[in-house]
């Protein structure tokens, strides 16, 4: 299926019913991807439902699609999440974008210690929306059937806390245990990458003593952009998703 397209507030049909899909997303297919009638395209939700089908109608900014599949994917178990240091230019950006890509269930932003971005007031509100925009415009392109949740931004005290609910693990390249030789348990993970620089060693004695642990990805030292992503690669296999 070459194209899909999202809108949030569709409920399930029944196959054989007719769905509409109006404003911006409807407006791209018909101008941008040139979509026409009888052309089959998918339409999600982001929250796991996925219908198939042949459009039957386009106006300007609105298209009609007959519905003859539709499923209802679970949320992948256990879950990846990945928390992210906040970074100059556009690297966190770029993290999350292929994060997403690669199958992770959820982003936090982290503002620790060496991070020379800071968001704060405004600003703060801003980024989380453009980070919001960035994961769900990655789940329509690599047709993910949910999109990843974008967290609030975090202290480094906050996400020590979050060990309570989640396996955390830190990528530091001097860790002693490679992520490859990781042995799922069932909780959810939650990677975590510190910025330009790496973490220095209060903030990795506090989350240790929060009982997170080190991982090491391999003797090369990754960019802030490329270490959560090639970390999503790597517990592909070893968490049967690939």
């Amino acid at each position: 299926m070459a194209h899909r397209y999202l809108d949030e507030s569709l409920t399930e049909p029944a196959v054989g019913d007719t769905v509409r899909l109006e404003g911006p997303e409807a407006r791209h297919a018909v101008t941008v991807s040139r979509v026409a009638a009888g052309q089959r395209l998918e339409l999600g939700n982001g929250a796991g439902l996925v219908l198939s089908g042949t459009v039957v109608a386009t106006q300007p900014a609105a298209l009609e699609l007959e519905v003859d599949s539709v499923e209802t994917v679970p949320r992948r178990e256990p879950a990846v999440f990945l928390a992210q240091a906040l970074a100059k230019g556009d690297r966190d950006e770029l993290a999350i974008q292929a994060a997403t890509e690669l199958g992770v269930d959820g982003v936090i932003p982290w503002a620790a210690s060496r991070s020379v971005v800071r968001w704060e007031g405004a600003k703060a509100v801003k980024a989380i929306e453009r980070w919001r925009s960035i994961v769900r415009e990655a789940s329509k392109q690599s047709l993910r059937p949910w999109i990843p949740d974008v967290l609030d931004l975090v202290t480094t005290k906050q996400l020590a806390a979050m060990t309570a609910a989640t396996r955390m693990l830190v990528l530091e390249p001097t860790a002693g245990a490679p992520l490859s030789a990781l042995e799922p348990d069932g909780r959810n993970l939650l990677l975590v990458v510190g910025p330009e620089g790496g973490i220095p060693e209060q903030e990795l004695e506090l989350l240790a003593a929060a009982g997170a642990e080190p991982v090491r990805l391999g003797p090369e030292v990754l960019r802030t952009s490329t270490a959560g992503p090639a970390a999503l690669a790597v517990l592909a296999p070893v968490l049967g998703r690939w």
